[in-house]
């Protein structure tokens, strides 16, 4: 199974924690250093995620933003704590009392730099043991910029050169590529 490893610790530090150290690193070779070393043992992160359990609510909530250009392509990001699956739709955790909205849109500029108009949600689903993700369809006229320790790149694919993803998000861009394509029939 699959974890989010934007919600998830490193050993039993916390995310916040964690974040704090990452955020040090102004090196991004130390980045791709953390990003190498999470890939050879992946097992961490699933070890840490009780860990992190005892520091977060009943159910934690995560959000991810479509975004599709006019030739069809999907933004996606290299995240370093997404070792089995490190491409994915932009996004990240909804803090205690936040709107999801809000937190798309804050995410959208903390890690890349983008204003975002936030559309319609396209699907709500309970991932894992409670975590709860929001994928929602957006529009920018921004230009990305990794801007976060948290992202390694970020670029746009087209459908044929997808990389793999996790499957709630496969199943977010089926819905806004079926979306987008009836909006323009």
């Amino acid at each position: 199974m699959t974890q989010n490893p934007e919600s998830v610790g490193v050993a039993a530090c916390s995310y916040t924690a964690l974040s704090g150290i990452i955020w040090g690193m102004t090196d991004s070779s130390r980045r791709y250093a953390l990003a190498r070393f999470l890939k050879r043992f992946p097992w961490l992160i699933s070890e840490a995620y009780p860990f992190y359990q005892l520091t977060r609510p009943r159910f934690t909530m995560g959000v991810v933003g479509i975004i599709l250009d006019p030739t069809d392509r999907v933004l996606l990001a290299e995240h370093v704590y997404h070792p089995l699956v490190p491409w994915g739709v932009p996004g990240g955790a909804v803090g205690r009392g936040e709107d999801p909205a809000t937190a798309l849109a804050r995410e959208f500029q903390e890690e890349l730099a983008m204003t975002v108009e936030i559309l319609d949600p396209l699907l709500v689903e309970r991932t894992y043991f409670g975590h709860v993700d929001i994928a929602y369809l957006c529009r920018t006229t921004s230009v990305p910029v990794v801007s976060s320790p948290e992202l390694l790149s970020a670029r746009w694919f087209s459908r044929v050169e997808l990389p793999p993803v996790t499957k709630f998000q496969f199943r977010a861009l089926t819905r806004a590529y079926t979306r987008v394509n009836a909006e323009t029939r």
